[in-house]
């Protein structure tokens, strides 16, 4: 499987260089697909260079039966594993919901305009009652996003790590490399959005769908396909009505979209 998805990406890649195609240009699937394999092959490499000392393959084989989660690819999880490690995944990105919630409330007081502060206080008041918001709820808020306080090169080292978490990416960097992936990342999805708005969700797969789902904050081993279905709808709903210098809006929907969704495991 694993070599099947490297000559189909060799094919991706030279079918862009013959035909100057960018990444945003590709079909949905086949971004998807770049994507993923990207990941891949960063986990591989590094297993790759592990076992460069002399006898530190021994090792590695080890390691891979010991920590099967944080060293191998899915491909080489067992059914079981993938709905037991997407669990574990999920739990870890959790864990930074309250505290990106904590940082919208902490800059009301800076947001100048009246109504906006009124839209905040009443989005973070839905969101701890439990409340799924409207797609309107959160659009009202764009302007917010775009500028202060919280626009992407505006965030905090604080803010940008707890976003990192919840994009299940590492925290452990400095600022600049932290909003620059937190930038690529968001982007990234950003251009999946717009290519899977062309395509139609009606197109995916159940297990595409739910893949998406899960990419964009939402767990959805455990939520029935047609919710899933449902909310990759209003996720597109809000997506595809952003600009580029709105993407901080689409980095928070990871939290602002899933946290209350029903169906959610608490």
């Amino acid at each position: 499987m694993l070599w099947a998805d490297a000559k189909k990406a060799r094919r991706i890649k030279t079918n862009m260089w013959k035909h100057n195609i960018k990444f945003h240009q590709l079909s949905y699937r086949e971004m998807e697909h770049l994507r993923q394999f990207r990941r891949d092959v960063a986990k591989c490499l590094f297993l790759g260079i592990l076992s460069i000392p002399p006898f530190a393959n021994y090792l590695v084989f080890l390691l891979m039966y010991l920590f099967p989660r944080q060293l191998l690819i899915q491909h080489f999880w067992t059914p079981k594993q993938q709905i037991d490690f997407l669990d574990i995944y999920h739990a870890l990105r959790k864990q930074s919901h309250p505290e990106i919630l904590c940082y919208l409330e902490k800059v009301i007081p800076l947001i100048s305009d009246s109504g906006l502060r009124w839209h905040m206080t009443e989005l973070c008041t839905k969101m701890q009652r439990g409340t799924h918001p409207a797609i309107h709820d959160i659009l009202a808020l764009r302007e917010c996003f775009s500028n202060r306080p919280l626009g992407m090169n505006q965030l905090h080292a604080l803010q940008m790590k707890a976003l990192s978490r919840a994009m299940l990416l590492t925290p452990y960097l400095p600022p600049v490399l932290l909003r620059y992936r937190l930038k690529t990342h968001t982007t990234v999805i950003h251009q999946l959005d717009k290519a899977l708005a062309k395509l139609g969700i009606g197109q995916l797969t159940a297990q595409e769908v739910k893949s998406a789902c899960y990419l964009r904050g939402l767990n959805s081993t455990h939520i029935a396909e047609e919710r899933c279905r449902t909310w990759l709808g209003e996720w597109l709903q809000l997506s595809c009505s952003l600009k580029e210098a709105e993407l901080s809006l689409l980095l928070h929907n990871v939290v602002l979209l899933s946290i209350n969704y029903i169906g959610t495991r608490r």
